[in-house]
């Protein structure tokens, strides 16, 4: 059998068990449609929860971030794990008490407002539309491999299935498909690290290889971060265990990654599916321990790939590399210039050019000639794939490559068994589906039940409003393809990092200060959200798309970290347009006081 062959064996297993747990658990009402019927075990929303949460993002591109750019890749993991125990402490027990389905129904409530719930639906869907996009650039990257088809076409064929099975099933299909999702993930994102660990350093836990020596080849040992690091001295990177990026920047870029995980309105409406807040606990441990599994695993990955990736192809003749490169050249994932005319393979960085990049042609990605081209323009001598972008000869580096494709392509590199690979891609769509299924249930409930039934049509039937949900499910989809396919960064971490800075701008703030101050009130909060996400999104959008340079952050914070600066404005703009204006009613007032004592507590006896 052969390696395409087994692929479509994984694939079509874990598909046809999704599919059919999403036929077997289709939502009949809007409760089971939002909140799976309020029933789910912990354990059970414990493995759902860590599936939501480990996106295309995580289990793709998180590795790669790590093994491109070493410490500096730490912010992700510092920022979505320390997130996720803000999550679980200072929100959901207080939410879930609340007892809303969605965190614009908390908003519109605790600060008596329509006005204030219709920002909450704006933001909630910004902050998913942002997050969506690169799931689904993540589903593009993941079938242009396993189907050897472009990206934009792996993102339609992703978005059909994800539509399929979230907006069919709702957040019971959701939860239990992603039950079966997360046990498919860790097997796919440990056993690879088991067999790369062994072959590296001889140490079956990968954490232990890390920390150990690299014994790859009978070669004398030495320590493996030594290796890594004497590794990238050599080729003009930075050491490996240290950081290019200021303090500040790393801290607001770890803190806005923090705080947006807090406010992540579709991690948040997970607890709802539990049936009390002692349940709601149970589960965030459960959720915390499958999140471990993988999270400390990455950064074994992302070492281990770039060991394989440099010894596998630097200074190796084309004719003699091994097999995958072409296949991940004919999917446009990896390309090689030869700018030398030696036919060998080089991989240089910034201390290595005088230009101080590594950049290997002109422009941010590659380019290939029309398809009607004669051969001589699409197929170098040495078989090459040939590019129509011009090489930028300022540096000596040959070799492109995308982040995205460093988990994808490391079985492949250390020489796996072809089950291994097969395993890998099903975790790899696995990862991005259930996340994908997730915010869009979170977009179309912010849509059809939010803003449909709350604000515009209140006398909408429990059967019309999930019909909206449904309609408002593919209208998002749609866009969400078109982002896809039309990335706002050139990797999906990046992309996802703009999400979390924009929730921490909106959503965090106000939600802690509704849980937890009773001076807080309508026109404070609204004035909060809409500074807060307006410079967030203005800065975004201002350094992505509108020309603005380095040179020209503030205080040098890139677009990744300013959500913690957005988030430091809705606070302050909150209180003090609080301060200025009356107090919310006491019956709200009550409310907040209420949802801070246990249930079952009873009067105070002083």
């Amino acid at each position: 059998m052969t390696q395409d062959q087994l692929n479509f064996v994984f694939i079509g297993i874990t598909f046809a068990l999704y599919i059919v747990i999403a036929i077997r658990s289709r939502a009949s009402s809007t409760k089971e449609y939002y909140t799976a019927g309020g029933g789910v075990s912990p354990l059970a929303n414990g493995l759902a929860t860590a599936a939501d949460w480990m996106s295309a993002a995580t289990f793709i591109s998180m590795a790669g971030t790590v093994a491109i750019s070493g410490y500096d890749g730490a912010r992700f993991l510092m920022g979505w794990t320390g997130g996720f125990v803000l999550l679980t402490v200072l929100m959901v027990p207080y939410l879930r008490k609340f007892g809303k389905a969605t965190v614009p129904d908390f908003i519109g409530d605790r600060y008596y407002s329509k006005l204030a719930r219709a920002v909450a639906v704006v933001c909630a869907i910004f902050i998913c539309m942002t997050y969506i996009m690169g799931q689904m650039r993540g589903v593009g990257v993941v079938f242009s491999q396993l189907f050897g088809i472009s990206i934009s076409a792996g993102v339609i064929v992703g978005a059909a299935i994800v539509f399929f099975y979230a907006g069919l099933g709702g957040m019971k299909g959701i939860t239990y498909t992603q039950v079966a999702q997360y046990c498919v993930m860790s097997f796919a994102y440990t056993i690879p690290a088991v067999f790369i660990a062994m072959a590296l350093t001889g140490n079956v836990i990968p954490q232990v290889g890390l920390i150990g020596n690299y014994t790859a080849g009978g070669a004398e040992a030495v320590p493996f971060l030594e290796k890594l690091n004497n590794i990238n001295t050599e080729l003009g990177f930075k050491e490996y265990t240290s950081g290019k990026l200021s303090t500040l920047n790393m801290f607001c870029i770890t803190a806005a990654l923090m705080c947006g995980t807090a406010g992540l309105p579709h991690v948040i409406v997970r607890f709802f599916t539990v049936k009390d807040v002692k349940s709601v606990r149970k589960s965030a441990c459960w959720t915390l321990l499958f999140i471990a599994v993988i999270y400390l695993t990455a950064p074994t990955i992302g070492a281990f790939s770039r060991v394989n990736l440099i010894e596998k192809l630097h200074n190796t003749p084309y004719t003699e590399a091994p097999s995958w490169l072409q296949e991940f050249e004919s999917t446009g994932q990896m390309a090689w210039v030869d700018k030398n005319g030696d036919g060998k393979i080089q991989y240089f960085g910034p201390g290595k050019s005088e230009a101080g990049s590594n950049s290997v042609f002109q422009g941010k990605k590659p380019n290939y000639p029309e398809i009607t081209a004669p051969d001589q323009q699409k197929v170098g001598i040495h078989g090459e794939r040939l590019l129509a972008n011009k090489a930028d000869d300022s540096n000596p580096n040959e070799l492109w490559f995308g982040t995205d494709i460093m988990v994808m392509a490391n079985p492949s590199m250390a020489g796996l068994p072809m089950w291994v690979i097969a395993l890998l891609m099903a975790g790899c769509i696995a990862a991005a589906l259930s996340t994908a299924a997730g915010l869009l249930l979170v977009l179309s409930t912010s849509i059809s039940h939010d803003l449909m039934k709350n604000i515009i049509k209140p006398d909408l039937s429990d059967k019309e409003e999930v019909m909206y949900a449904r309609i408002a499910s593919f209208a998002s989809l749609a866009v969400a393809a078109f982002f896809g396919i039309n990335p706002p960064s050139a990797f999906i971490a990046k992309t996802v990092a703009f999400a979390f800075g924009l929730a921490a701008s909106s959503f965090f703030p106000t939600l802690l200060m509704g849980i937890f101050s009773k001076r807080v009130n309508k026109p404070g909060a609204i004035a909060g959200m809409i500074s807060g996400i307006s410079f967030t999104l203005g800065y975004i959008l201002y350094f992505q798309f509108w020309g603005g340079t380095p040179d020209q952050y503030l205080f040098g914070i890139t677009p990744e970290g300013i959500g913690c600066l957005g988030m430091l404005l809705n606070f302050i703009v909150t209180f003090i347009v609080s301060a200025v204006t009356p107090a919310p009613p006491q019956s709200v007032q009550d409310m907040v006081e209420s949802i801070h004592i246990p249930s079952g507590a009873g009067d105070a006896s002083h």
